[in-house]
Parts: structure tokens; C-alpha cells; sequence
């Protein structure tokens, strides 16, 4: 079939056509030779005569065929066939070029895959630029809080700009099977949840109305893969009843298998909210978020002005709970990659300036290329070849690098993005559902093609504006090269300074991220993480709904691990360092007057011997004791920041504390420990509140072991646990290292891919300058020659080489460093505790360009200088 096509296309030989092609031209050409002997010519004149008027023999060939064909594509064919004879006969240049292009490619495309899953793919919801987080605001603490449930109703009542408005939560899990209890994913909902996301299930049906309300029966939707997983696709789960946290629960829908919902991922089941808890009652209590879908008409800032009003309404109704609290709304595609959407445009901008960097590379290679085949190119002129049949070779010998290039950068590709998959945890990748869609979707192979394209254009026409068919020629006529080189002072110049400028980009990019990782690593935690270990405890259900059953669980728990060896302490926390900030409480303090002031700050619930488990400082006071329980005062011990924040100048030993509740129950503190790092490790210090376990209980908490060797006591932990009852699960056993590790995943894994782009920027530019200072060189043997002839020494020819490598170095370098410092201001919310205009980082980056391009012009240099004047100008 193909032949057939390239046949009817005249784009295969046909030697009949050509035969009789040939004979018509001959006999119209005997019959002018005839009509000139009988003028009086001669044989040989009539002959001569007769081929001029025809034009000649072969372009009158070459225009009949021209008429049966597609010149172009013919032309572009026969080019293609000498391209790859060109690059198989020189195929160091062609394995560098286009190793450098798919370098580039694979760079690029395997970044922009996962910016498509993460950014560009659309949302699967309902016209989802109409959907908004909604949040609650406090100035200075919490741009963007929880919503009490109080207040979601409240808001939900009052609001005009919403056509619905829903809340959510996740929350721990647990799920009763015949083989004994599991963790389960579990997430809370409003029954209008999904209808305002415009989400259907595939199979059962949706919450109904009032279906979250105490009084309804307990329902259940499935995710689409604990269906498959738990159920195996059956289509009869509808109606089954499963124990959810102690409750039965009924399945009435399962979900699509495309959707997803990040801030509440993962999730295998979502159930109805049913608002019973303690929390869920108290309006001072934030555990929810919200999501909702702005009416036809509504603007963002529409949409804001309404819930601030509603904010302000509610704080003059509810002056004890609700001071200075605000509104806050966010755009849900934000909502949902807004922690990875600057790291992954950073990454995106590092592989492109990498990409950037390479093809120019190849550029310059392709410049010298050109260069060297001047003589060709200028005999190739003399004998009729037009500027157009020349930019056509340059073209086809582009086309090729750039296919050969591309399949080879797609292919490295395709690993690279599996291969940066697997270096995310689990438990990340189980908070990114989005990224389940990565791959080679239309949008990543509309990148690469033009990503292609960019190449195909850069390397056609870079060399076919260099060129200069008259000057090619005139040098052919003088039969010297003195004035070659041409190409490289006119453009090869300028393509080596926009390398240099790209990777001092890349390297101060690298260098401000490197430092602030440093520095995140090297936060005060407040603790000793080395043979630190912790697992998580979930014991929900009737059995340990009460304090006393958490209590005495918790009793037992400690009797049976303290034996267990290798373990030197154990204590017990309800939040782990490093981790999120926790929960939160509002309190004034006795004594003082009150005007309503929002002091809000974190609390954790802790045993006696906690501090001196994980390595923390007592400054002042003392320790709980474990005579503290619900019937003895309550007391607490604060961290220094809240002891410097609320008592700067005085000592709050023996002060009191009031939380707002009916009644208020004084706290009295008791110690003061350093700071703990509480928060991730980019996180700012808050002032926190330690209660004592056995007075604020919760059964889902941490239990913290300090140890004698690594982690290997965590299974006999779980162990001991499950022993002591079936029912309750583990999860998250970790070593404290790891937690601090898995804090610093997204900052170390930026700086190192931005690090290994910079380094190989700075590789590929210094690779990039000495080929073109040591092709300059070359050409310009029989100038140097001359110099040292005439008298010149050593080191001032070694001064000349390097005074012209020097100059793009510096222009470089400026452009590089003017580039740098405006997009470091783009990425100054990645930083840490780092300026987007640190001095020493740029004097450092400046030093390394500097030190690795001049190192990389003086061997070219040093070898002319050192060249033999005779052999130099025999040579010419």
C-alpha cells in the first residue's frame, strides 16, 4: 500500500515513464538539431544550438518529472537521505546532539506530565471553576481555619451567594469485618455534599436531604476502589450493612471511579455527617471545611464580601466565641494542588531552562557544523544550488536530529515520571489521587510536539541564517580560510551567552533552595530524635468511649510494652512532633482583664513521662505526676513561646488559665519545657499547651518509645496492643527520623531535582563553550601562527584566547545574575528562612561559573599558544 502511494505521488522510480520520457525529449531535440543543419550548421554546432534552446538535457528532464511529482516532498525526501549520510558518516556530532536534545526532552516532558495530572487536567466535578473552599479567619494565626459546625449552619442559613454550600471532614476509621477490625479511610459529609460537587454515583444512589440529620439511619458511599478492593465489583453491595467506628452502616451508592477529592483523600467510605460529638456541638470548636457552588452571576469577590458580612454579624451575635473571626474563600482548584502548584512551576521552569540550555547547545554544534562545511556549501552555491535547496538540507538534517531526539527523550521519559513516582511515599501519594491520571495524555504529547517543534524551527534556521551563499563563494575564489570563523563572532557568541545566563538562573535557584533545605534540617525540634520511635493508636468503638476505658487502656498498654526489650521509656501523646499543629483552644487568663481577645492556641494531651522520653528540656517548674487525674485540679505546662508571649515580663508559674467554657475551669501552670517543633519544620513556633493525659484523654493517641537500638521493637508494640484487644488498630509506626525525613520530603526533593538540573546546566555550558572557543581557535590557526612568527609569546596569545572567552563569560554572567534574582522574588514562598537575594549564594554561584568556564577556555588556549608557527601556517 505504501508503495502503491508513493508511486501515484511519483515519489518512486518508474523506469518505463522515465524511458519514455527520455526518447519524446530526444526526438523534439533531433528535430531541432535537424532544423539547424539545414541552416548551414554544422553537426556539432547544430547539436549546441539546439541544447541551449531546449535549456539543456538533464533540467529539461528534471522539470518533466517535476510535473508528474510533488517537487517539495521529493526534494525534502532526497534531503532526508543525505541528512542521515551526513550524520552517519560524522556520528560523534550526531550521538552529542542528540543525546543533549533528549536530555532536554526527558527532562521537560516527564515535569509536565505531572503538572498536567496535578494542574491542568480538569477537575472532575460539574463546571468546577464555580466551586469555592470556604473557611473561617483569624488575622495573623490562620488565614484560612476550620468552620465550627455552629457557624456552617449559621452560614449556610444567611448566605445569598451560594446555590449550595456543604461541609467535610476526615477523620480515623475503623471497620468491623468476620476476621476482626481495620483501619478504614472514612470521611464526614453534608447530605448536599456530592450534588455540589455535581458528582453521581455509578451505582446506588446520592445522599438524600436530611439524610445527615441524627435522626436519619447511618449511610455509606463507597470510592470506586474499596469497591473493587473490598467487594470485588459486586453489584449487590448495595443495601449491606458495614460497622463503621462501632456504627451500622448502611451502603447505598458507590462513586465513579475518575473521581477524587484531595483535601479529604484518601477516603474509601464517605458517610453522613450526623453532628453529635462534642465538638460538633460547641461553637468554639473548628473541625470542619467547607465547599460550596457560587450562584450564575456571583463573583469571587461577590461571594467574599457576602460570608465577611455574615462573619461580622456573627461575632456581634456571638462576642465570646467569634471574636475577631473572619470569612475566607478560595478557589477549589487551589484548594485542591495548592501546596504542590509552586513546586511543581519551579520544577516545570528549571527543566525548560535545562531544555533551553541544550538546544542551544545543539545549536552551537550545529553552527560549528556549518562552519566547517563552508567549501562544500560554497561549491554547492557555484554550481547553481539556490539559498532555498540549501535551507532545505539544513532543514532535513534538523528534522532528523529532532525525531531521533524526541523518541529517545519520550522514551526516558516515560521512566523518569515512573521513577519520580516511586520516590514519593505511599502515604503521600495516597493525599495526590490526582496523579493517577500521569502519563502521556494529549496535553504532555502537545507539549513534546512542541517542545519538537521549538527544536525542528532552532536547528533549521540557526545554521541557514548563518550562511552567506556570497561570501561562501568569495572565499572559494580566494582559496583561503583566513576569514572563516565568521559564523562564530556573528551568532555562536550570543547562543553561548544565553546558556551562561541560564545556568547562573538555574544555579542560584539550586543554591537558595540547597540553603534553605539546610536550614529546614537543621531547626531546633526541642527533642532527640535518634532511637525515637512512635505508632499510632486508634481504639474507637463503644469499649473506649468514656476517659476511664482510655485511661485503663492506656494502663495496660504501658505494663505490657515497658516489658518488651530494647525499650528504655514509653510515653503517651495524643499529637506527634513534626507533624500538624493539633487542636486548639481559646482560654483568658485569671486575674487579667478581658476584652474579648482571641487567644487561641494549641493543646496536647501528655503523660508524666513524655518530656523526658523525648529528649525535651524542662526550663522551669515540674512535671505532671501520675497522682493527676479528672479528680485533682487541673494544670498544665506551656512551651517558652507561649510563656514569652502572654508572660513577657513576668514568670507564669503558679498562673492561672480560664478556657471559654460554661463554667470556666482554672488551669494552673505547673512547668515550662523548650520548644517543641509541633508543626512541620517549616512551620512557625505557636504557642502550645501540655495537659496531662489522665485529664484530657482521647483514644486515638501516640505511643512514643525510647530505645536502645532502631525500630525494630514497633512490631512487638503492635503486637502487645492487638493482644490486649483484637479490636483496636495500629497504624503509622515510625522511627522520629523518618517523621522528620517525610517533613522535609517536598523541600529536599525540590532541591535536589532543581540542583541535578543547575549542575547539569553549568555541564552542558561549560561543555558548550569550550567546543566553540577551542572551534575558534582552530579556524583562527593561521592568525595565531603569524603572531608567534612575528614574535608574540606564549602568554600573550594564551591572553588574547582567553580575553575573548572572558567577555561572554561576564556578559553572560550579568544577564544571568539580573535573570536570577527576579525569578528568585517567583519562588521566594518556597524559601526558608533564606532572602531571594542572598549575596553569599550569588557570590558562590558567580565563583563556580566563573572558575568552570574559564577552566574550560584556558585548554583551548593553552594549546595555541603553544602551537608551532611553521606547521601552523604549512598547515594553511
Amino acid at each position: 500500500m505504501r508503495a502503491l502511494l508513493l508511486r501515484f505521488l511519483g515519489l518512486l522510480p518508474n523506469s518505463k515513464k522515465d524511458r519514455d520520457r527520455a526518447d519524446e525529449i530526444e526526438a523534439n531535440l533531433q528535430l531541432h538539431i535537424d532544423d539547424n543543419i539545414r541552416q548551414g550548421m554544422t553537426p556539432a554546432q547544430a547539436r549546441r544550438e539546439a541544447l541551449l534552446k531546449l535549456g539543456g538535457l538533464e533540467p529539461t528532464k528534471e522539470a518533466y518529472r517535476d510535473q508528474a511529482t510533488f517537487p517539495l516532498l521529493e526534494n525534502l525526501l532526497r534531503d532526508i537521505r543525505f541528512a542521515l549520510r551526513q550524520l552517519r558518516r560524522n556520528i560523534g556530532f550526531t550521538s552529542t546532539a542528540v543525546l543533549m536534545l533528549a536530555l532536554g526532552m526527558c527532562a521537560s516532558v516527564a515535569i509536565f506530565a505531572f503538572v498536567d495530572a496535578a494542574l491542568l487536567k480538569p477537575l472532575p466535578y460539574k463546571d468546577p471553576n464555580r466551586l469555592v473552599g470556604v473557611y473561617e479567619k483569624l488575622e495573623k494565626v490562620c488565614p484560612m481555619c476550620n468552620l465550627s459546625y455552629p457557624d456552617f449552619l449559621d452560614w449556610r442559613k444567611q448566605d445569598t451567594v451560594f446555590s449550595s454550600f456543604d461541609a467535610y471532614n476526615q477523620q480515623g476509621g475503623m471497620l468491623k469485618t468476620p476476621t476482626g477490625s481495620q483501619r478504614a479511610f472514612v470521611s464526614r459529609v453534608t447530605d448536599g455534599f456530592f450534588r455540589t460537587l455535581g458528582v453521581s454515583p455509578i451505582l446506588g444512589r446520592n445522599f438524600r436531604a436530611g439524610e445527615d440529620q441524627l435522626s436519619a439511619p447511618r449511610t455509606v458511599i463507597l470510592s470506586y476502589s474499596a469497591w473493587q478492593r473490598n467487594y470485588g465489583g459486586a453489584t449487590d453491595v448495595l443495601g449491606k450493612s458495614v460497622v463503621l467506628n462501632g456504627d451500622q452502616t448502611v451502603i447505598i451508592g458507590v462513586l465513579p471511579k475518575e473521581f477524587h477529592f484531595a483535601p479529604s483523600e484518601p477516603t474509601d467510605y464517605w458517610v453522613t455527617m450526623h453532628a453529635s460529638t462534642e465538638c460538633d456541638l460547641r461553637r468554639s470548636c473548628h473541625g470542619l471545611y467547607g465547599v460550596a457552588r457560587l450562584k450564575d452571576g456571583v463573583s469571587f469577590e461577590g461571594a467574599l464580601a457576602d460570608v465577611t458580612g455574615i462573619a461580622r454579624r456573627l461575632e456581634q451575635q456571638y462576642p465570646g466565641s467569634n471574636k475577631d473571626q473572619g470569612a475566607n474563600l478560595s478557589p477549589l482548584p487551589e484548594v485542591i494542588s495548592g501546596s504542590i502548584r509552586p513546586i511543581l512551576l519551579v520544577l516545570l521552569a528549571g527543566a525548560c531552562l535545562l531544555l533551553l540550555i541544550a538546544a542551544v547547545n545543539v545549536a552551537s554544534l550545529l553552527l560549528v557544523r556549518t562552519e566547517s562545511r563552508s567549501r562544500e556549501l560554497a561549491i554547492r552555491s557555484g554550481l547553481g544550488a539556490s539559498a532555498a535547496r540549501i535551507t532545505g538540507q539544513f532543514v532535513a538534517e534538523g528534522l532528523v536530529l529532532v525525531v531521533m531526539g524526541s523518541a529517545l527523550g519520550l522514551i526516558c521519559a516515560y521512566w523518569a515520571m515512573h521513577f519520580l513516582t516511586k520516590l514519593i511515599s505511599a502515604d503521600m501519594l495516597l493525599s495526590m489521587p490526582y496523579l493517577n491520571g500521569l502519563g502521556f495524555t494529549p496535553r504532555v504529547l502537545a507539549f513534546a510536539g512542541a517542545v519538537a517543534c521549538f527544536a525542528a524551527l532552532l536547528f533549521a534556521f540557526t545554521p541557514a541564517l548563518s550562511v552567506s551563499l556570497a561570501e561562501m563563494r568569495q572565499r572559494l575564489s580566494e582559496g583561503s580560510r583566513g576569514s572563516s570563523g565568521q559564523t562564530w563572532r556573528r551568532l555562536g557568541s550570543k547562543l553561548v551567552v544565553v546558556e551562561l545566563a541560564t545556568a547562573v538562573v538555574l544555579l542560584f535557584g539550586a543554591g537558595l533552595l540547597g540553603q534553605s533545605l539546610y536550614r529546614l534540617l537543621t531547626v531546633k525540634l526541642g527533642l532527640q530524635p535518634e532511637r525515637l520511635v512512635s505508632i499510632a493508636v486508634a481504639a474507637t468503638g463503644p469499649n473506649y468511649s468514656k476517659d476511664p476505658q482510655v485511661i485503663a487502656l492506656e494502663r495496660k498498654i504501658f505494663d505490657k510494652a515497658s516489658a518488651i526489650p530494647g525499650i528504655k521509656s514509653l510515653a503517651v501523646a495524643t499529637k506527634s512532633p513534626v507533624s500538624y499543629q493539633g487542636n486548639t483552644t481559646w482560654f483568658k487568663i485569671a486575674g487579667r482583664p478581658w476584652h474579648g481577645e482571641h487567644n487561641d492556641t494549641p493543646y496536647i494531651s501528655v503523660t508524666p513521662d513524655y518530656f523526658r522520653t523525648i529528649g525535651a528540656t524542662l526550663l522551669q517548674g515540674r512535671y505532671f505526676q501520675e497522682s493527676e487525674d479528672a479528680t485533682k485540679p487541673l494544670v498544665a505546662i506551656v512551651n517558652e513561646t507561649f510563656a514569652r508571649q502572654y508572660f513577657p515580663n513576668g514568670n507564669p508559674l503558679g498562673q492561672h488559665l480560664l478556657p471559654l467554657g460554661d463554667p470556666p475551669i482554672s488551669t494552673e501552670i505547673i512547668g515550662v519545657v523548650q520548644d517543641i517543633k509541633e508543626g512541620s519544620l517549616d512551620s512557625e513556633t505557636r504557642a502550645t499547651l501540655y495537659y496531662p493525659f489522665a485529664q484530657n484523654t482521647d483514644n486515638y493517641f501516640f505511643l512514643f518509645a525510647r530505645t536502645s537500638g532502631d525500630n525494630s521493637v514497633l512490631p512487638a508494640i503492635a503486637s502487645v496492643v492487638h493482644k490486649i484487644d483484637p479490636e483496636i488498630i495500629t497504624l503509622k509506626g515510625q522511627s522520629m527520623d523518618e517523621q522528620i525525613s517525610q517533613s522535609a520530603y517536598l523541600h529536599r526533593s525540590l532541591a535536589l531535582l532543581v540542583g541535578g538540573f543547575a549542575g547539569l546546566a553549568l555541564l552542558l555550558g561549560v561543555v558548550g563553550l569550550y567546543g566553540v572557543i577551542a572551534y575558534s581557535v582552530s579556524q583562527r590557526t593561521r592568525e595565531i601562527g603569524v603572531r608567534i612568527a612575528l614574535g608574540a609569546e606564549s602568554i600573550g596569545v594564551c591572553r588574547l584566547i582567553l580575553k575573548d572567552a572572558g567577555g561572554l563569560i561576564a556578559f553572560g554572567l550579568v544577564l544571568g545574575i539580573a535573570c536570577s534574582i527576579g525569578a528568585a522574588h517567583l519562588m521566594a514562598s518556597l524559601l526558608f528562612r533564606v532572602t531571594s537575594w542572598d549575596i553569599p549564594t550569588l557570590a558562590a554561584v558567580a565563583f563556580v561559573l566563573v572558575c568552570s568556564t574559564m577552566l574550560a577556555s584556558f585548554i583551548p588556549a593553552r594549546r595555541a599558544s603553544l602551537l608551532n608557527p611553521v606547521e601552523a601556517l604549512r598547515a594553511e
